[in-house]
């Protein structure tokens, strides 16, 4: 039997998705879970004003090499709303590293896509034992790298948005002619309140502020994956050569993918994430 099966913290859902619910002390947090248990742990983080489900394209492709583990941070999915818990970086990590606890995870390597990958790098610095290393996906490393915004922002004195607002805001996050922004996506923005994408989005420009995610990375000396499609709409591309400054760091560039790569073409992205967690051999001298 399992640390999480052992756990009543941990129980099932009867989710459509068969995910389950993690009960911490400031909010249940909905995880899915896919691949052997006894296979190397993968975190996905989704990214802002999105859920578990942004990673359904992608998912699949990495279940035969790892145990893939997806939570809805606190506010975002099927997680609770709470309005009163914190919604900042830290305490979203935080939440995120007692997931993997009750789950009974020692080492899990933190992909992030987005400001998910704000998340993942926290909590790298507040667990260096737990985060093996670190795969960020279109994730901005500080915020002179903000695009100006190519549509005019939803606008938060009238929630929740219009379909016309919803889809205007969405269409810059992608690039691929022709793609869509799958519906269950756009419901999970309207699913949340104002108070949680507004706390939420103040809480990722305050962690850029205070230092830049290469600055903090430098610092943990982890292993680095950086993937940034080319065409991104929000993020400069060309950012993406900040993270060089981390020792040892891979950074690659999608040619003809925008800011969600997991979305317009999981398959080329799931060979560069398995590229990079597979097994080394080890080096003899």
């Amino acid at each position: 039997m399992t640390a999480s099966e052992q756990d009543p913290s941990v129980r099932g859902r009867g989710a459509a998705d068969g995910g389950s619910i993690v009960s911490l002390d400031d909010g249940d947090i909905h995880v899915r879970q896919d691949g052997p248990r006894g296979a190397p742990a993968l975190l996905l983080v989704h990214g802002s004003a999105s859920s578990t489900r942004s990673w359904d394209a992608m998912a699949p492709l990495l279940t035969g090499a790892h145990r893939v583990i997806r939570i809805d941070l606190l506010g975002h999915g099927r997680s609770a709303r709470p309005a009163r818990s914190g919604y900042g970086v830290p305490d979203q990590a935080r939440r995120a590293g007692m997931v993997l606890d009750r789950l009974g995870v020692e080492h899990a390597v933190a992909v992030g896509h987005s400001s998910g990958g704000v998340v993942a790098t926290a909590l790298a610095e507040q667990r260096p034992a737990l985060v093996s290393a670190l795969a960020l996906i279109n994730t901005g490393p500080a915020l002179d790298a903000l695009r100006a915004p190519e549509t005019a922002a939803m606008d938060l004195a009238q929630w929740p948005p219009t379909d016309e607002q919803l889809r205007a805001f969405a269409s810059t996050a992608v690039s691929r002619p022709g793609y869509q922004i799958p519906e269950v996506l756009l419901d999970d923005v309207r699913g949340m309140t104002l108070h949680t994408l507004a706390t939420t989005t103040h809480a990722i420009r305050s962690y850029l502020q205070e230092q830049p995610l290469p600055n903090r990375l430098t610092v943990l000396g982890k292993p680095l994956l950086v993937l940034f499609g080319e065409a991104d709409r929000r993020w400069r591309s060309s950012s993406a050569a900040d993270y060089l400054k981390v020792p040892g760091a891979q950074v690659e560039l999608l040619p003809g993918l925008g800011h969600s790569p997991l979305l317009e073409d999981p398959q080329r992205t799931a060979r560069s994430l398995l590229a990079f967690t597979a097994p080394r051999p080890a080096r003899v001298d």
